[in-house]
């Protein structure tokens, strides 16, 4: 069995990108933004075992773009379900490996030493979160008006997120709660420890127009 099981959850609309296309699929010179992030994974390890997770509408839509295109389909798809939370967990049904990563769609950007520390990180301690601090003041609406924060205890937190497979599997045997923002929230509410790691600035999650043209430029170099 592979080492490492990865999770591509593609789930996302493209109402804030102000496009009818869902984003997952709006191509960049040509290629979907999903391929790219299916590319990126198994440029780091083609040993991995991927599933992709995709809405039920969604999936032949893929299909033929994957044929279309001559894509490699080395990887199984998953349908999702109705809140994220759902989706990843009908992905961890297709998986045992040691080491699962979960992953957005929309982030073709993550850096191989990136993936490196999530990996060694989840080895040693079974969890790896990557973030990167804030550089802009922060400020909290209050219903007087607002109140500065103190940037330096706040992270911007990326994926992949990555855990060891029993912590993960057992997180997702729990509910689902609106309080569960990502899944380290959910693996750190079964009491699990969540490692903080280093992630690389360009990993963003694209989700808006400007989004879009920032991930052309960084397609450019």
């Amino acid at each position: 069995m592979n080492k490492i099981g990865v999770i591509i959850v593609a789930g996302g609309s493209g109402s804030r990108m102000k496009s009818n296309t869902p984003k997952q699929f709006i191509a960049i010179n040509g290629k979907p933004l999903l391929q790219y992030t299916i590319d990126r994974f198994f440029n780091w390890n083609p040993n991995i075992d991927l599933v992709l997770v995709l809405p039920e509408t969604e999936i032949n839509t893929w299909k033929n773009l994957v044929t279309k295109n001559k894509y490699s389909m080395n990887y199984r798809i998953c349908e999702g379900g109705k809140e994220r939370f759902d989706s990843v967990k009908n992905g961890l049904e297709l998986l045992e490996n040691d080491l699962i990563m979960i992953h957005d769609g929309v982030r073709p950007f993550v850096s191989n030493p990136t993936l490196d520390r999530c990996l060694e990180t989840t080895n040693t301690s079974g969890s790896a979160i990557p973030v990167i601090p804030l550089v802009e003041s922060i400020r909290k609406i209050t219903p007087d008006g607002s109140q500065p924060v103190d940037r330096e205890s706040l992270r911007l937190v990326q994926t992949p997120q990555c855990f060891k497979n029993e912590w993960i599997k057992k997180a997702y045997q729990q509910s689902y709660s609106v309080d569960f923002t990502d899944d380290a929230s959910v693996v750190q509410k079964a009491g699990y420890s969540i490692n903080l790691i280093n992630g690389n600035r360009e990993n963003i999650k694209i989700t808006t127009p400007d989004d879009l043209k920032l991930a052309e430029y960084y397609f450019s170099k």
